[in-house]
């Protein structure tokens, strides 16, 4: 999972969100642990204060729970709260695109177009880096 720190997305809020995909995806299973703190700070090359923070947020999302000496782990319900939660944000960066397109005078024909433009990007893009291997512990490249 590579980190953006020139993002406007807090680092923290990157984890969380890629977390949420991973558990939505089945990567990580309820009851199974999440890496460790100090394993992923190591693997995004981040403060493990931050991902100590994405992790508390986690448990306060009710997506994960820590067992004292044992580490973090998926919540029973973590799959369900982590799809909720993502589908929430991804409609809201959604609507504050729309809103950027509109306050740009663009109307909806065009803010579809360009919608399905981004998304045949991306597809290509995620397509082409696929072949680089899992980036975070217990993650498989996508295909």
């Amino acid at each position: 999972m590579p980190v953006d720190p020139h993002s406007h997305v807090p680092i923290y809020e990157q984890i969380v969100e890629h977390i949420h995909g991973r558990i939505t995806a089945g990567v990580f299973r309820p009851d199974e642990p999440l890496p460790s703190i100090r394993a992923l700070a190591i693997e995004l090359l981040v403060n493990p204060n931050t991902v100590q923070r994405a992790y508390q947020e986690l448990e306060r999302q009710g997506v994960a729970y820590t067992q004292k000496g044992l580490g973090v782990f998926v919540a029973a319900n973590g799959a369900i709260s982590a799809r909720s939660m993502s589908e929430a944000s991804v409609c809201e960066r959604f609507e504050q695109g729309i809103d950027l397109a509109r306050a740009a005078g663009l109307g909806d024909p065009t803010i579809r177009r360009l919608f399905d433009r981004s998304l045949h990007e991306v597809r290509e893009t995620s397509s082409r880096h696929s072949t680089n291997g899992p980036s975070l512990p217990g993650e498989e490249a996508s295909s």
